[in-house]
């Protein structure tokens, strides 16, 4: 039997304390995974747009390694790329970079005091909605390249109540409208995270992680409760 290969990001495996391993059991790739009886292949990392997908495709030998074997791929990422970015996100992912210690530290700070303040302007984003679905479709055009018979699950991004922020998400529809028509086009089902982590996030009595932006294993849960059945229809239709 082959695997689920999914693509995401830390979403896929932080739970309401932190990061959790790849095999942790209560993530809910894992859970998609127990419930239909399959592998799971998980590469994601934290902060990972559609952009840092098409690299890991491109680049990451444990993918290519991967994909011979998928019965079914999901993509679930698209959620990092709708965020408000008022600051370049090339400067973000240099910040790391900067020496000495002190003075990244204050590049840091200060950025940080600037993006919630900054983000209720909603523009730019992470990543332009036309460049996510061109994104989305070089991964799915290159994968199906290789693999033209894997069938292929979309899930649409969730939502967030981070104060990093600014306790808003003005992007989230246009990124959603443009990936949901990619898909259309290319008649993918899509999953839409939306509903569940709404509603998650506005119910005080679900545990979820500090940030505003990752899930407790509850809402791990709820997602796995809608993926699966796509999944499973997908392996289905094979």
């Amino acid at each position: 039997m082959g695997s689920i290969l999914v693509l995401g990001d830390s979403l896929s495996f932080y739970g309401a304390t932190g990061g959790l391993p790849a095999d942790d059991e209560r993530i809910w790739p894992n859970l998609v995974g127990a419930e239909l009886g399959h592998d799971v292949e998980l590469f994601a990392r934290i902060g990972w747009t559609s952009r840092d997908i098409w690299w890991a495709i491109t680049q990451d030998p444990r993918v290519w390694a991967a994909v011979p074997h998928a019965d079914v791929l999901v993509l679930a990422f698209g959620g990092m790329d709708s965020l408000p970015s008022p600051l370049p996100t090339a400067l973000r992912e240099q910040i790391r970079y900067v020496r000495p210690a002190k003075l990244r530290q204050a590049v840091r700070g200060a950025y940080g005091w600037l993006q919630p303040r900054l983000s209720p302007v909603g523009w730019p984003m992470a990543i332009p909605p036309a460049e996510t679905a061109r994104y989305f479709e070089k991964v799915r055009g290159a994968l199906a390249h290789l693999r033209p018979d894997l069938p292929i699950v979309v899930c649409l991004p969730p939502t967030h109540d981070s104060p990093y922020y600014g306790n808003v998400h003005p992007g989230r529809i246009p990124t959603t409208v443009a990936i949901s028509e990619w898909a259309h086009e290319h008649d993918l089902p899509t999953v839409d995270f939306y509903p569940v982590t709404a509603e998650a996030f506005a119910d005080p009595s679900v545990e979820m992680n500090p940030d505003g932006i990752h899930w407790g294993l509850e809402a791990h849960g709820r997602i796995a409760e809608i993926v699966a059945p796509a999944v499973r229809d997908a392996l289905a239709a094979r």
